[in-house]
């Protein structure tokens, strides 16, 4: 079976001369969660914006294949139209505009019978929404502007859904009711790829993952395969050893394998 996203060793620059990603490859199957974790500066960000077509004439070199067809250098309207809807970090919310008008805003252009029973699954996902209806969206806490994102796109009916870091900023029990919500909407049929820096978090719902660091990716497996690699575990889930050096007077940490 076709993956439903393939991307073939693209690279990606920033003012044509940095190099942001390095012949990256990874592909996404229908229906499942895939994950990109990696620290600040990895490029993960980079490579989504990539996939959405938000920078512009990139990437440089590579391809990117959705549903079968070349979306590599796609204006971002025309990869929206495809089915790739892209939540950022920053959530993108019109924060002027109450919760209502925002999920509006979501369905703009769409002419279909469905949704009202769309609007039925967000409010059934986060029922705070229902609640905050009439509030503006830059009272509601970080949580519920993360809901209220995830709804918005929700609204477009993605096929896949791309969401950059919606634990950020969050408090423990708020980014596991965001989790919750992505497992049941992965549940319903959307594939979702979602980049983080919580590899925890990330790796209890996820179905396959992947490592990046400095524009490359550099381990990928399921997350039984990820948590059970010595380098993940000191790197990413907090659980490695320092371990004494031989001269006994300073600690030092095991160098990575890849």
């Amino acid at each position: 079976m076709e993956p439903l996203l393939k991307i073939a060793t693209i690279e990606t620059l920033y003012y044509d001369r940095i190099y942001a990603l390095h012949g990256l490859s990874l592909e996404v199957k229908e229906k499942e969660i895939f994950t990109v974790l990696g620290p600040n500066g990895a490029g993960k960000t980079t490579l989504l914006k990539t996939i959405a077509g938000l920078l512009k004439d990139q990437p440089k070199k590579g391809t990117i294949e959705f549903m079968g067809k070349r979306i590599h250098r796609l204006a971002p309207e025309r990869v929206s139209r495809l089915g790739i809807v892209y939540v950022p970090e920053d959530r993108g919310l019109f924060r002027e505009l109450t919760v209502r008008e925002n999920l509006e805003l979501g369905c703009w252009g769409r002419k279909d019978s469905q949704l009202a029973a769309d609007f039925d699954f967000i409010y059934e996902i986060f029922p705070i929404l229902k609640e905050r209806a009439g509030q503006e969206s830059e009272t509601l806490s970080g949580g519920e502007q993360q809901m209220l994102a995830m709804a918005r796109a929700m609204l477009r009916r993605p096929k896949l859904l791309m969401l950059d870091e919606p634990s950020l900023g969050l408090a423990p029990m708020v980014a596991r009711q965001v989790y919750d919500a992505l497992l049941k909407i992965s549940q319903a049929g959307t594939t979702i790829l979602l980049v983080e820096q919580n590899a925890k978090l990330a790796l209890s719902i996820a179905t396959f993952g992947y490592i990046m660091e400095s524009g490359r990716i550099v381990l990928e497996g399921t997350p039984a395969q990820l948590q059970e690699n010595e380098d993940v575990q000191e790197l990413y889930l907090g659980v490695g050893k320092e371990t004494a050096s031989p001269k006994g007077w300073r600690l030092y940490k095991k160098r990575r394998t890849w």
